[in-house]
Protein backbone atom coordinates (compact mmCIF):
# COMPACT_ATOMS: atom_id res chain seq x y z
CA UNK A 1 0.00 0.00 0.00
CA UNK A 2 1.40 3.36 -1.02
CA UNK A 3 1.82 6.13 1.52
CA UNK A 4 -0.77 8.88 1.19
CA UNK A 5 0.94 12.13 0.33
CA UNK A 6 0.28 15.19 2.48
CA UNK A 7 -1.58 17.86 0.52
CA UNK A 8 -0.23 21.41 0.40
CA UNK A 9 -1.99 24.30 -1.32
CA UNK A 10 0.16 27.19 -2.56
CA UNK A 11 -1.65 30.52 -3.03
CA UNK A 12 0.68 33.04 -4.68
CA UNK A 13 -0.09 35.49 -7.48
CA UNK A 14 3.49 35.85 -8.76
CA UNK A 15 3.86 32.96 -11.21
CA UNK A 16 7.63 32.58 -10.87
CA UNK A 17 7.45 32.38 -7.07
CA UNK A 18 4.43 30.06 -7.16
CA UNK A 19 6.16 27.69 -9.58
CA UNK A 20 9.36 27.81 -7.53
CA UNK A 21 7.53 26.88 -4.33
CA UNK A 22 5.43 24.20 -6.02
CA UNK A 23 8.42 22.48 -7.62
CA UNK A 24 10.36 22.37 -4.35
CA UNK A 25 7.44 21.08 -2.29
CA UNK A 26 6.66 18.45 -4.93
CA UNK A 27 10.30 17.35 -4.94
CA UNK A 28 10.07 17.01 -1.14
CA UNK A 29 7.23 14.50 -1.55
CA UNK A 30 4.12 16.60 -1.02
CA UNK A 31 1.00 16.57 -3.21
CA UNK A 32 0.81 20.22 -4.22
CA UNK A 33 -2.06 22.26 -5.59
CA UNK A 34 -1.56 25.89 -6.59
CA UNK A 35 -3.54 28.96 -7.51
CA UNK A 36 -2.93 32.66 -8.11
CA UNK A 37 -5.97 34.25 -6.44
CA UNK A 38 -7.92 34.16 -3.22
CA UNK A 39 -11.13 33.49 -5.11
CA UNK A 40 -9.67 30.39 -6.77
CA UNK A 41 -8.21 29.25 -3.45
CA UNK A 42 -11.60 29.31 -1.73
CA UNK A 43 -13.06 27.22 -4.56
CA UNK A 44 -10.17 24.72 -4.49
CA UNK A 45 -10.44 24.28 -0.73
CA UNK A 46 -13.81 22.60 -1.22
CA UNK A 47 -12.33 19.70 -3.22
CA UNK A 48 -8.56 19.81 -2.64
CA UNK A 49 -8.48 19.70 1.16
CA UNK A 50 -4.89 20.48 2.21
CA UNK A 51 -3.16 19.89 5.50
CA UNK A 52 -1.03 23.00 4.93
CA UNK A 53 -1.73 26.21 3.01
CA UNK A 54 1.20 28.40 1.94
CA UNK A 55 -0.57 31.73 1.56
CA UNK A 56 0.68 35.06 0.20
CA UNK A 57 -0.96 38.00 1.97
CA UNK A 58 -0.78 40.42 -0.97
CA UNK A 59 -3.21 38.83 -3.41
CA UNK A 60 -5.36 40.56 -6.05
CA UNK A 61 -9.08 40.59 -5.28
CA UNK A 62 -9.77 38.65 -2.10
CA UNK A 63 -6.71 39.23 0.09
CA UNK A 64 -4.64 36.57 1.78
CA UNK A 65 -5.90 37.86 5.13
CA UNK A 66 -9.49 37.19 4.07
CA UNK A 67 -8.57 33.71 2.81
CA UNK A 68 -6.81 32.99 6.12
CA UNK A 69 -9.90 34.06 8.05
CA UNK A 70 -12.16 31.83 5.92
CA UNK A 71 -9.82 28.86 6.41
CA UNK A 72 -9.78 29.30 10.16
CA UNK A 73 -13.56 29.59 10.35
CA UNK A 74 -14.17 26.25 8.62
CA UNK A 75 -10.90 24.25 8.64
CA UNK A 76 -9.48 24.19 12.16
CA UNK A 77 -7.13 21.30 11.38
CA UNK A 78 -5.45 23.02 8.43
CA UNK A 79 -2.18 24.85 9.03
CA UNK A 80 -1.53 28.23 7.40
CA UNK A 81 1.95 29.56 6.65
CA UNK A 82 1.77 33.18 5.51
CA UNK A 83 4.17 34.73 3.02
CA UNK A 84 4.88 38.42 3.57
CA UNK A 85 7.20 41.05 2.15
CA UNK A 86 9.77 42.82 4.26
CA UNK A 87 8.32 45.68 6.28
CA UNK A 88 4.80 44.21 6.51
CA UNK A 89 4.93 43.85 10.29
CA UNK A 90 1.34 45.01 10.75
CA UNK A 91 0.10 42.42 8.25
CA UNK A 92 2.12 39.68 9.95
CA UNK A 93 0.52 40.41 13.31
CA UNK A 94 -2.96 40.71 11.79
CA UNK A 95 -2.48 37.41 9.96
CA UNK A 96 -1.47 35.67 13.17
CA UNK A 97 -4.45 37.26 14.94
CA UNK A 98 -6.72 35.81 12.25
CA UNK A 99 -5.36 32.33 12.87
CA UNK A 100 -2.25 31.81 10.74
CA UNK A 101 0.19 29.39 12.36
CA UNK A 102 3.45 30.80 11.05
CA UNK A 103 4.88 33.31 8.60
CA UNK A 104 7.87 33.67 6.31
CA UNK A 105 9.37 36.82 4.83
CA UNK A 106 10.13 36.86 1.10
CA UNK A 107 12.60 36.14 -0.35
CA UNK A 108 13.38 32.88 1.44
CA UNK A 109 15.32 29.66 1.00
CA UNK A 110 13.06 26.80 -0.22
CA UNK A 111 14.72 24.48 2.30
CA UNK A 112 13.50 26.78 5.07
CA UNK A 113 9.94 26.58 3.74
CA UNK A 114 10.10 22.79 3.65
CA UNK A 115 11.41 22.82 7.22
CA UNK A 116 8.49 25.03 8.27
CA UNK A 117 5.98 22.69 6.62
CA UNK A 118 7.53 19.70 8.39
CA UNK A 119 7.46 21.58 11.69
CA UNK A 120 3.74 22.43 11.54
CA UNK A 121 2.92 18.86 10.58
CA UNK A 122 4.85 17.60 13.61
CA UNK A 123 2.72 19.86 15.78
CA UNK A 124 -0.41 18.37 14.24
CA UNK A 125 0.83 14.90 15.14
CA UNK A 126 0.76 15.94 18.80
CA UNK A 127 2.97 14.93 21.68
CA UNK A 128 3.41 11.41 22.97
CA UNK A 129 2.14 11.35 26.54
CA UNK A 130 0.15 8.72 28.46
CA UNK A 131 -2.18 11.25 30.06
CA UNK A 132 -5.31 11.74 27.97
CA UNK A 133 -7.38 14.33 29.85
CA UNK A 134 -6.34 17.50 31.69
CA UNK A 135 -8.76 19.32 33.97
CA UNK A 136 -8.38 22.72 35.59
CA UNK A 137 -11.35 24.33 37.32
CA UNK A 138 -13.98 24.64 34.55
CA UNK A 139 -11.56 23.74 31.73
CA UNK A 140 -11.14 20.27 30.20
CA UNK A 141 -8.60 19.33 27.54
CA UNK A 142 -9.20 15.88 26.01
CA UNK A 143 -6.05 14.79 24.16
CA UNK A 144 -7.46 11.61 22.66
CA UNK A 145 -10.56 13.29 21.26
CA UNK A 146 -8.68 16.53 20.37
CA UNK A 147 -11.39 18.53 22.13
CA UNK A 148 -11.41 21.41 24.57
CA UNK A 149 -14.35 22.56 26.68
CA UNK A 150 -15.08 25.32 29.15
CA UNK A 151 -17.96 24.88 31.57
CA UNK A 152 -19.01 21.84 29.50
CA UNK A 153 -19.23 23.90 26.31
CA UNK A 154 -16.90 22.80 23.54
CA UNK A 155 -14.62 25.51 22.14
CA UNK A 156 -12.71 25.09 18.89
CA UNK A 157 -8.95 25.57 19.08
CA UNK A 158 -6.44 25.71 16.25
CA UNK A 159 -3.69 23.04 16.36
CA UNK A 160 -1.25 25.63 17.71
CA UNK A 161 -3.65 26.79 20.40
CA UNK A 162 -4.35 23.18 21.38
CA UNK A 163 -0.61 22.43 21.63
CA UNK A 164 0.06 25.57 23.67
CA UNK A 165 -2.77 24.80 26.08
CA UNK A 166 -1.47 21.28 26.53
CA UNK A 167 2.01 22.56 27.38
CA UNK A 168 0.50 24.92 29.96
CA UNK A 169 -1.72 22.28 31.56
CA UNK A 170 1.15 19.80 31.69
CA UNK A 171 3.26 22.32 33.63
CA UNK A 172 1.03 24.02 36.22
CA UNK A 173 2.72 26.69 38.33
CA UNK A 174 5.99 26.60 36.37
CA UNK A 175 7.32 29.62 34.52
CA UNK A 176 7.74 28.64 30.88
CA UNK A 177 10.23 30.78 29.00
CA UNK A 178 9.24 31.99 25.55
CA UNK A 179 12.16 30.21 23.88
CA UNK A 180 11.24 26.98 25.66
CA UNK A 181 7.66 27.19 24.43
CA UNK A 182 8.76 27.94 20.87
CA UNK A 183 11.03 24.88 20.90
CA UNK A 184 8.32 22.66 22.36
CA UNK A 185 5.43 23.72 20.12
CA UNK A 186 7.12 24.98 16.96
CA UNK A 187 10.20 22.70 17.09
CA UNK A 188 13.91 23.20 17.71
CA UNK A 189 14.44 24.22 14.08
CA UNK A 190 11.93 27.08 14.20
CA UNK A 191 13.30 30.21 12.52
CA UNK A 192 10.77 32.76 13.79
CA UNK A 193 10.67 35.05 16.82
CA UNK A 194 8.70 35.34 20.05
CA UNK A 195 6.21 37.75 18.46
CA UNK A 196 4.45 34.75 16.92
CA UNK A 197 4.13 33.09 20.33
CA UNK A 198 2.75 36.23 21.99
CA UNK A 199 0.03 36.62 19.35
CA UNK A 200 -1.07 32.99 19.76
CA UNK A 201 -1.12 33.39 23.54
CA UNK A 202 -3.35 36.44 23.11
CA UNK A 203 -5.73 34.45 20.89
CA UNK A 204 -5.78 31.56 23.35
CA UNK A 205 -6.60 33.89 26.24
CA UNK A 206 -9.56 35.24 24.29
CA UNK A 207 -10.98 31.72 24.12
CA UNK A 208 -10.35 30.46 27.64
CA UNK A 209 -10.35 33.53 29.90
CA UNK A 210 -13.47 35.31 31.20
CA UNK A 211 -11.53 38.56 31.00
CA UNK A 212 -8.50 38.24 28.67
CA UNK A 213 -7.06 41.58 29.87
CA UNK A 214 -6.97 40.19 33.42
CA UNK A 215 -6.18 36.50 32.85
CA UNK A 216 -6.79 33.97 35.59
CA UNK A 217 -5.13 31.01 33.87
CA UNK A 218 -2.28 32.23 31.64
CA UNK A 219 -0.19 34.63 33.67
CA UNK A 220 2.54 36.76 32.11
CA UNK A 221 5.92 36.56 33.83
CA UNK A 222 7.48 39.83 32.73
CA UNK A 223 10.86 39.51 31.06
CA UNK A 224 10.65 35.72 31.00
CA UNK A 225 7.52 34.06 29.66
CA UNK A 226 4.23 32.67 30.95
CA UNK A 227 2.90 30.58 33.85
CA UNK A 228 -0.24 28.44 34.13
CA UNK A 229 -2.24 29.26 37.27
CA UNK A 230 -3.83 25.97 38.35
CA UNK A 231 -5.74 27.30 41.37
CA UNK A 232 -7.85 30.44 41.54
Amino acid sequence: MKDIKVKVLVVEDEESIRRFITLNLSAAGYLVGDTATGEEALVMLKTFVPKVVVLDLMLPGISGLEVCQKIRETMQETFVIMLTARGQDTDKILGLELGADDYMVKPFNPLELIARVKAVLRRGAGFRDPKEIFNCRDLCLNITASKFSKSNHEIELTPIEFALLRVFMENPGRTLKREEMLNTVWGDDYFGDTKTLDVHIRRLREKIEDNPSQPEYIKTVWGSGYRWQQES
